[in-house]
């Protein structure tokens, strides 16, 4: 006599008919590992990644120039200075319940003059914006500096001068590793004192127009561009196709300032860190070095005070000459 068949099987079948062990192994076929618990969307861990993830899209990079974030100035006396010398800025942030004094007072009434924003903020949130400097409840936001090509500006004074749009011959300024805000600052008051077309700073390893820079300039940043070059040396080399001669202020020139014949021409003249001078590439890209003759008890001039100089020497050669011009065509309609 057979055994009996088990209840629920098929005949010739193993296993029992119902159940879902078997449905649950074919589910699996196919379907790889277990993802990490970062790749499952609903878990914590995904939502951390992607957070993380996030935040490395909005911090710097390693290249980004601070110069192309908003600058800020911290203090009573800084802020009220800046106000008072017409430096832009995009907002004031003061503290929550913050002592007043007459220098709070004169920022809140100058920012209302001139419509700057006046924001609130908790004491951490100004530390934060400050890195910690000693703001005293008062912080001004100034936004970058928009510079200007070097090129396109050299080519544009050119091109107006061309076209008798302008009277003198286009001049610039380049500098060629200055670092110092308020060289910057009092090298473009001189450029406007004296009508120089511009001032030409390098991206990398220069000054840039600060609120410092701004603030010593006494205004002068507001009149005068400041056009910034990838690389000096190249743009240099640009300026000279168009036209340009290009003067290298040195102290072991081989030309002295006086009298320099260049002056009546387009020009630019290129000044150098103090101490350093000129770079080696620098000096092989100009036309001429040209030194300012000094008591031998005295190294060097700051290069503010020898753009000054300089600047106020092409003045007046190019007044002379003007007025000689003049002369020379009245005499030849009487002749």
């Amino acid at each position: 006599m057979s055994a009996p068949r088990r209840s629920g099987s098929p005949k010739g079948k193993k296993g029992p008919l119902k159940g879902t062990g078997g449905h649950g192994r074919k589910a699996l076929e196919g379907k790889g590992p277990t993802p990490k618990a970062e790749d499952r969307v609903y878990h914590k861990a995904h939502r951390a990644k992607m957070l993380s993830e996030r935040a490395a899209t909005k911090r710097p990079t390693r290249n980004t120039r601070s110069r192309h974030k908003d600058e800020t100035v911290a203090g009573r006396n800084p802020v009220v200075e800046a106000l008072r010398a017409g430096i832009p800025a995009k907002a004031l942030h003061v503290a929550t319940r913050v002592e007043m004094d007459d220098r709070v007072r004169e920022s809140l009434k100058l920012a209302a003059e001139r419509g700057i924003p006046v924001l609130e903020n908790s004491k951490p949130e100004l530390d934060r914006m400050t890195d910690d400097a000693n703001h005293q409840g008062l912080v001004l936001q100034v936004p970058p500096y928009e510079y200007a090509d070097a090129v396109d500006l050299a080519r544009e004074r050119m091109q107006r001068w061309e076209k008798r749009y302008q009277s003198a011959p286009p001049l610039l300024l380049a500098l060629d590793g200055i670092t110092d805000p308020r060289n910057l600052g009092a090298i473009i008051r001189s450029a406007s004192a004296f009508r120089a077309d511009g001032v030409i700073v390098p991206a990398r390893r220069s000054v840039g127009v600060t609120a410092t820079a701004w603030k010593t300039s006494a205004g002068a940043a507001a009149r005068v561009p400041v056009a910034q070059a990838g690389n000096l040396n190249t743009a240099l080399q640009e300026l000279k196709k168009m036209g340009y001669f290009v003067v290298g202020l040195d102290g072991g020139g081989d030309v002295e300032l006086p009298g320099m014949a260049l002056s009546t021409e387009p020009l630019c003249v290129v000044v150098g860190s103090e101490g350093k001078g000129l770079s080696r590439l620098t000096r092989e890209y100009c036309d001429q070095i040209v030194s300012i003759p000094i008591a031998s008890e005295m190294e060097s001039l700051n290069a503010s005070m020898a753009v000054g100089i300089t600047l106020y020497e092409v003045s007046r050669l190019r007044s002379g000459a003007a007025g000689s011009g003049a002369a020379t065509g009245t005499s030849t309609d009487q002749g």
